[in-house]
């Protein structure tokens, strides 16, 4: 992704910043790795290639807290995303605007300060601000493939929480799981938040939505569920949370 100005953001302990070089990329695939509970000491794939990739360190102790990467996109260039491989996303085809793809979010187990989460997103949100972003999206995982742990989540998300139609990925992945249709239950609130993963729980929050199904990755160990955020609807009261931080 071609950017104007590098990322370079230092709030309170930590800093976010853009990847320099093969190094930076080989720690954050080795971050992802041990956070994804890989055998393989490094996570990489060809979509490393064409990617920007953002660390956040801590700047006392300099370790690598935090990374993702971002790959920018249109109609278009979609299928060259990452979520292309296990979603059908030709409704998306006809978006006009520029799109973001957020890949291999993670945070260091060991890390738990909720700074970390908050300078990784106002580094997200100078890019998209940067770079007249109107559409932000991934894949949002659980942990492990057994969907008994997540009904009540599922349920949340099949009430308050399925996207758009026109904009609704179709299913495209052998193995899914499809909770809009399947689950009826009345999810229980307190559960349901507790389950959801923090990154889909700040998509949700800003006014995100997600696909009818979740794909069964077993190669990654995850349930995931295709989300979508347009930066329009986010609530101004979270756009100036977010970039009070940049």
């Amino acid at each position: 992704m071609e950017t104007a100005v590098r990322i370079d953001l230092t709030k309170g302990k930590y800093r976010a910043r853009e990847a320099a070089d093969a190094a930076d990329v080989e720690a954050a695939q080795r971050l992802r790795a041990r956070c994804f509970g890989l055998d393989t000491p490094i996570d990489r794939d060809s979509f490393d290639r064409q990617s920007t990739h953002i660390l956040v360190e801590d700047l006392a102790t300099g370790a690598l807290v935090c990374c993702y990467r971002l790959l920018a996109l249109d109609g278009a260039s979609l299928k060259r995303s990452y979520a292309a491989q296990y979603y059908e996303l030709s409704a998306l085809e006809s978006y006009e605007g520029r799109m973001l793809e957020l890949g291999r979010f993670c945070v260091a187990p060991e890390h738990r300060d909720p700074d970390i989460l908050r300078v990784a997103w106002a580094a997200l949100t100078d890019v998209v601000d940067r770079e007249g972003v109107q559409m932000l999206f991934g894949c949002s995982s659980f942990a492990g493939i057994e969907t008994s742990a997540y009904l009540d989540a599922f349920a949340m998300l099949r009430a308050r929480h399925v996207g758009p139609k026109r904009w609704l990925p179709r299913v495209k992945a052998p193995d899914v799981f499809r909770y809009a249709a399947r689950l009826r239950r009345k999810p229980d609130a307190k559960k349901a938040m507790r389950r959801m993963p923090p990154l889909l729980r700040t998509y949700l929050l800003m006014g995100g939505w997600v696909s009818d199904h979740a794909v069964v990755d077993r190669q990654m160990n995850t349930l995931h569920v295709f989300t979508g955020l347009e930066i329009g609807a986010i609530p101004d009261s979270r756009k100036r949370l977010l970039r009070a931080l940049v």
